[in-house]
């Protein structure tokens, strides 16, 4: 029996992170992994739908050329060779883990891994041949898939989850897209920019409903300009697929629609992968489809852990990583601090993207902040209008009373490699004052940020 000081069960951006860290910390680890490493994040999400993206930007780019002072003729998307280049990119990151694997000594154990009594982990192969591991503390970080909806059923084929979507083989004539969370809005831009004709479908009053509502309107407004259809306040209540194009019926505020596709999107969110890894066995405690963990993410049954999709938080490939160093930091006898779970950015890689940290405007009001509120548009932006990129915004949020810098929420070109500085500066607990007074390069897009924060505070100088 091989033994452990560390065992964890997946490998994605929560558990392959854990296992690193824990062995740079001096301990002995295995990781068991039924497919291949790297997890969803790497081989089926964040990284091959941002290939995806990035060929959409440079079609959009080429078709738009003549903006630019440039003369190019008979531009056309090849759907084929651009999940070629997804795929390529994503086999390239799952062989980067491989590496750091060999590079950090941890054993790769293949397999489907269920945590037993005993500080033990049963690994059952491809084969069915079952082998023990012995394990001084067990990760759990098996992450989640596709939420399915009862009238909603994926075939792979006509109503398809998000792996079909990065795979599909020709271009569909139209798409209706169900939720507009990160993964439906990103393939629907994905997919309309490539000529599709798109249909977003979200159930609650607007898309993208986690953000702050004036991005939301933005991003609204930018679809539609792009030709997307959008309806909200609606429902799919069935999708006939027995035709050669599907016929989706749509429950929405002007009454019953019918909605024709090629193929239907379901991107409704995740659920937890909990299934035979041994809960109800060891009963480590579940509520709501989630692992209960406390700060340090153990769970009620000393010596199993988890972190990631499967506990409670955004479940988001970055939050996964923070989750896992501290874990094994806090086995490795360190003193990290709790994650702060309400400064963790979230990224959209649509066009225009999205970022955002913290409270939204409403959210600060209803917490009961009396706040300053500054918004910056990219169209006063030098750098924005030299790019062509002059759509969205960078808006922010203070305390009033105290100046603790309470939110950013930024839409428009690049914003997601903009909004680390507010992080940082959050974490630091910088005032608004330290921001306007620190010096940003000129022409830059992260001007706007400075520029928002001294509209805050009446001290705006480009509006």
């Amino acid at each position: 029996m091989s033994k452990y000081d560390i065992v964890v069960i997946g490998s994605g951006p929560g558990g392959y992170v854990a296992a690193i860290r824990a062995s740079q910390l001096g301990m002995k680890v295995g990781v068991v992994e039924k497919a291949e490493l790297g997890g969803v994040c790497l081989n089926w999400g964040c990284i091959p739908t941002k290939a995806l993206l990035k060929s959409a930007n440079v079609f959009e780019y080429l078709k738009h050329a003549s903006d630019y002072g440039v003369t190019v003729k008979d531009v056309k998307p090849d759907l084929a060779a651009m999940v070629k280049r997804s795929r390529a990119v994503a086999d390239s990151n799952s062989k980067g883990v491989q590496f750091l694997f060999k590079k950090n000594k941890i054993d790769h154990i293949p397999g489907f891994g269920k945590v037993k009594k005993g500080g033990k982990v049963e690994v059952t192969d491809d084969k069915g041949k079952k082998t023990e591991l012995e394990a001084k503390h067990v990760i759990l970080a098996t992450g989640g898939r596709s939420r399915e909806l009862p009238n909603l059923k994926i075939d792979g084929k006509k109503i398809i989850g998000y792996r079909e979507a990065m795979m599909l083989d020709k271009l569909p004539g139209k798409m209706l897209v169900v939720g507009s969370g990160a993964i439906g809005v990103e393939f629907a831009y994905f997919y309309q920019a490539l000529g599709t004709e798109v249909t977003l479908v979200e159930f609650l009053p607007r898309i993208v409903p986690v953000e702050d509502e004036e991005v939301s309107k933005a991003l609204d407004k930018a679809f539609r300009k792009q030709g997307m259809k959008i309806h909200v306040n609606s429902e799919v209540t069935s999708v006939d697929t027995k035709g050669k194009t599907c016929v989706a019926t749509v429950k929405s505020p002007d009454g019953e629609i019918k909605v024709e596709a090629d193929v239907v999107l379901s991107a409704v969110g995740i659920t937890t992968n909990l299934e035979g890894i041994g809960l109800e066995e060891t009963g480590v405690k579940v509520e709501k489809g989630k692992v209960v963990v406390d700060d340090f993410y153990r769970t009620n049954v000393p010596g199993i852990y988890a972190i990631g999709d499967i506990v409670k938080g955004p479940a988001l490939a970055h939050v996964a990583s923070a989750e896992g160093i501290i874990c094994v930091e806090k086995i490795a006898g360190k003193n990290p601090e709790p994650l702060n779970y309400n400064n963790l950015p979230g990224c959209t890689y649509c066009s225009p993207e999205i970022a955002s940290v913290g409270y939204t405007e409403e959210g600060a009001k209803k917490a009961g902040y009396e706040i300053k509120v500054g918004k910056f548009p990219f169209s006063a932006s030098g750098k924005a209008k030299a790019a062509g990129a002059t759509d969205g915004f960078v808006k922010v949020i203070f305390d009033a009373k105290y100046g603790e810098w309470l939110g950013a929420h930024f839409i428009g070109a690049n914003v997601t490699e903009m909004i680390a500085e507010v992080v940082v500066a959050r974490k630091l607990e910088t005032t608004g004052h330290e921001i306007i007074k620190s010096v940003h390069p000129h022409p830059t897009m992260s001007e706007a940020i400075m520029e928002a924060v001294a509209a805050a505070y009446g001290e705006v100088i480009h509006l």
